[in-house]
Order: C-alpha cells, then structure tokens, then sequence
C-alpha cells in the first residue's frame, strides 16, 4: 500500500488522537469526583499518589494516538482492520472501567475489568507489534501501569468491601 500523502497522515494522526482523547473524556467524565473518593479508600503503601494518575493517563492516551497511527499509517484501516478494531475495543473497556470503579463503586467487577483490558491491550500489543514494531513498543507503558493497575485495583477492592461492594 502505498504512503499516504502528508496532509492525509496529519489528519490521520489528529483522528487518532481525537479517538483516544474521546475515551480520555469519557472516563474523565466518571472520575469528576474521584479524587475525593481515592481518598476515602484504604490503600497498599505501593500505591501511587492521586496526583499522578493525569499526567500518566495524559501519556498513555498520547502513545496509544501514536501507536495507532503508525499502524494506520503502515497498512491503512483496511488491511489493518483486525489490529485497529481490537484497540478500539480496549479503549472502549479502558473508558469503562472508570465507571465502574469511580461511579459504581462495584470493586469485582472493575477488577475482571482491569484483567480483560489487560488482556485486550497483550493482544494488541502483539498485532500492533507486527504491523510496526515502534508502535507495539509505545503500547508497553500502557501494559505496564494497567499491570499496575490490577494490581491497585485488586488491593484497593479487597481493602474496601464496604465501598466497592
């Protein structure tokens, strides 16, 4: 396939990051009054602090833009329909799990959520990689925090049955 042209990638990776941050605002959304409840939960001595979890998210979704577009870019939608159609499924889970921890309050559920996003991102991780081996390797941060995450999730469930029920 040949390269799109230079105004068609700019375009490309300014819907890629419009896609991601669409999610990010989504989950946002959920997470108004997060800070408040974060503090109310009993937490690993691990945990990281309230303040760093935008401008980590902040990056994801930046990489995850790039990750995208460079796959995008290699193969187009078309031939790359399996790779971008599996991450737009986990960001979908990954806009999700913020509603069900933050406004729900349902602690089991947003852990089998944060397994089956981290599943979804191994996945993608994979098919990303073999479209374009830069782009598989700006999703390991992403893999990385949502190991965290779990992790966080789990303890903070266990920790707090009478807030995430």
């Amino acid at each position: 396939m040949p390269a799109p042209s230079r105004r068609r990638q700019g375009a490309g990776l300014l819907g890629w990051f419009a896609v991601c941050f669409a999610a990010a605002g989504i989950g946002a959304i959920a997470s108004v009054n997060a800070a408040t409840f974060y503090a109310r939960l009993a937490q690993p001595a691990w945990a990281p602090p309230a303040a760093a979890f935008g401008p980590v998210w902040t990056t994801l979704y930046a990489l995850m833009a790039i990750a995208a577009w460079l796959v995008w870019r290699q193969a187009g939608f078309r031939d790359a329909r399996g790779a971008l159609t599996l991450f737009l499924i986990q960001l979908a889970v990954n806009a999700l799990w913020s509603w069900l921890f933050f406004v729900w309050h349902l602690g089991a559920a947003a852990f089998v959520g944060t397994l089956v996003l981290w599943g979804l991102i191994a996945a993608t991780l994979v098919t990303f990689w073999r479209a374009s081996r830069p782009a598989g390797a700006l999703l390991l941060p992403y893999l990385a925090w949502v190991t965290l995450a779990t992790a966080l999730t789990w303890h903070v469930w266990q920790a707090n049955p009478q807030l995430l029920g």
